[in-house]
């Protein structure tokens, strides 16, 4: 299997980049942050997950060994394959989707093209308890989650305001201020 692969981006489609790496063109699936920061030309490290079916081989590439992680974590839950997979870690950052898991928040992934919410159950279920020693601080992501409610509610895409909530530092835990911070990043 491959584990990582390092060298430049090739192409740049909407789901997946083609990393050339010693001549060779490994078209990997990644996430939409991860697929806007590539460019052409640009050097890319990935930590691959390979995902093999009877019909095809896919590549899953990720900046950080948590993400990977993560990904393959999701991957044990009974109805997430890849695609679903990335979807589920295109929503927040991975610790943000961690404490939805653990705060039993679903709709937090019902927003997932494809996982409806007998699947955003059977995530929490499965992971709840493999996650529950990893997360000490108090949950965020049922206040992230109307915060990106909100900011959609207003005519923002979903794109949009995951990237105005990403600009919002950590600390930041109350409703209306992770709002006010939001939509100051989007009047620029």
């Amino acid at each position: 299997m491959i584990g990582s692969i390092s060298g430049k981006t090739q192409y740049k489609s909407s789901s997946y980049i083609i990393v050339n790496a010693s001549g060779v063109g490994y078209k990997v699936f990644v996430i939409p942050p991860l697929l806007l920061k590539a460019q052409a030309g640009q050097d890319l490290n990935l930590v691959i997950s390979t995902y093999v079916r009877e019909d095809q081989i896919s590549l899953y590439g990720f900046e950080t060994l948590p993400e990977l992680e993560f990904f393959e974590l999701l991957l044990t839950v009974s109805g997430v394959g890849p695609k679903s997979a990335l979807g589920i870690m295109s929503l927040a950052s991975v610790p943000m989707i961690k404490s939805a898991i653990v705060s039993e928040d679903p709709s937090v992934f019902t927003k997932v093209s494809g996982i409806g919410r007998k699947t955003a159950e059977r995530v929490i279920v499965e992971l709840k308890e493999k996650l529950k020693d990893e997360l000490g601080a108090a949950p965020v992501a049922k206040e992230h989650s109307e915060a990106m409610d909100a900011l959609i509610a207003l005519g923002y895409s979903q794109q949009q305001a995951r990237d105005a909530l990403k600009s919002v530092p950590g600390d930041v835990v109350k409703l209306q201020e992770k709002i006010k911070i939001a939509l100051k990043f989007l009047s620029k």
